[in-house]
């Protein structure tokens, strides 16, 4: 049964109606590093996770997160664009928001290697500066139309043209305040009459309701269901024009312009959140102790792999399997994290060619949506491995 805790408040809406659904204790701080040693793989800085969710919104976050634990820098490699099926979604999002031409000039906050950018600037007349802190790449590309800055995104030093379009894809999840960060962008857009914002951000009641327990991360401090980021978003001085959900249902994105009035109160039921966080809490050790009980099996057959190495993958090999003894290895196809260990358990991260030579019987697919093209991916080598997930 969730905990009540009366004493805090909600960093959205101020409400103290919260409810602790998960905790847990020395997880890897970071999800999305990885390391060049397997000890040094397990010699990593770890912190807590205490999930709440507000009773009065629906917001979700950690409790215990602490900033200073996290460091994105150069060894923070979390690109998807090795994926064809996700390079493909990335590049019907740049077309949905490009699709009435009105973009001139584009600021991405937490652009990553910028691949989101470059997409967008396909169309020769939109010019772009992307900012992030783990940022590796040359400072400007397309003929000088974009810009790249290794830094963190604040309000008083965006230099350059003023944004028609803001991108913030995949930050907010690891905002302690993400009023604050929601607040920045709306203050960032001020200058330009027509200006809108695109942000993008796992889905927590996905989460929940699919009950996937390697999707909870000491990163991702505020996850929000599509009601809270509607809130959050309208008590920054957005009017919301759409919310969808997108990736499978696994995102939320939300599209909005600058407010020019006070928003109405907004009143959220929470009823079905609640509930969906007091049914997770109740079965997330079963669902650990199960998989662990399923890989031994499995793993007595023949060598077990998961497939991918990002968040989900190093979650869920630090849940069922931290001491590296039932999974064989990690199949990745970024080559930047091939050779490499996973933190936290140091399992090896290796490439598809490799289970030519491991004998692989068993792939646990972290992620149903790459189904399709991991089975393409397993026959063009000739493998027919077991697929679960």
């Amino acid at each position: 049964m969730p905990l009540a805790m009366p004493d805090d408040a909600c960093p959205v809406c101020g409400g103290h109606r919260l409810s602790e659904f998960l905790r847990r204790r020395d997880v890897p701080v970071h999800q999305n590093v990885v390391y060049a040693a397997a000890s040094a793989a397990r010699a990593i800085r770890r912190g807590d996770l205490v999930m709440r969710m507000c009773g009065t919104c629906g917001f979700v976050f950690n409790a215990a997160f602490d900033p200073a634990k996290l460091t994105y820098d150069g060894e923070y490699e979390s690109t998807q664009i090795h994926s064809p099926w996700f390079a493909a979604y990335l590049a019907d999002v740049a077309r949905r928001l490009d699709g009435d031409g009105r973009i001139h000039h584009v600021v991405e906050i937490g652009c990553g290697d910028g691949e989101f950018l470059r997409l967008i600037a396909g169309n020769a007349a939109i010019s772009g500066l992307g900012i992030d802190p783990s940022y590796r790449g040359r400072e400007s590309d397309c003929g000088g139309r974009l810009r790249f800055e290794r830094r963190r995104f604040e309000d008083d030093v965006v230099s350059g043209p003023p944004a028609d379009l803001a991108v913030c894809r995949h930050v907010i999840e690891h905002a302690p305040d993400p009023l604050q960060l929601l607040r920045t962008v709306r203050g960032m857009l001020d200058t330009v009459r027509a200006s809108r914002v695109y942000l993008e951000t796992p889905c927590v009641e996905w989460m929940l309701e699919n009950q996937v327990i390697w999707d909870w991360f000491y990163e991702h401090c505020s996850l929000f269901s599509g009601d809270s980021l509607r809130a959050a978003a309208a008590r920054a001085g957005f009017e919301i024009t759409v919310v969808s959900h997108t990736f499978g249902g696994q995102y939320l994105a939300i599209e909005a312009t600058p407010a020019t009035e006070a928003p109405a109160p907004l009143t959220i039921d929470t009823t079905r959140p609640l509930a969906l966080a007091h049914a997770f809490a109740a079965v997330f050790e079963a669902k650990r102790t199960e998989w662990r009980a399923r890989l031994r099996a499995l793993a007595a057959s023949g060598p077990v792999v998961v497939w991918g190495a990002g968040a989900k993958g190093a979650t869920f090999v630090n849940l069922v399997d931290d001491d590296a003894r039932t999974i064989e290895c990690l199949i990745d196809l970024n080559p930047k994290k091939q050779g490499r260990f996973v933190g936290g358990t140091g399992h090896p991260i290796v490439a598809v060619e490799a289970m030519r030579t491991r004998d692989v019987r068993t792939v646990i697919l972290m992620n149903p949506n790459y189904r399709a093209e991991t089975e393409r991916m397993l026959a063009r080598e000739g493998l027919a491995p077991d697929i679960i997930g």
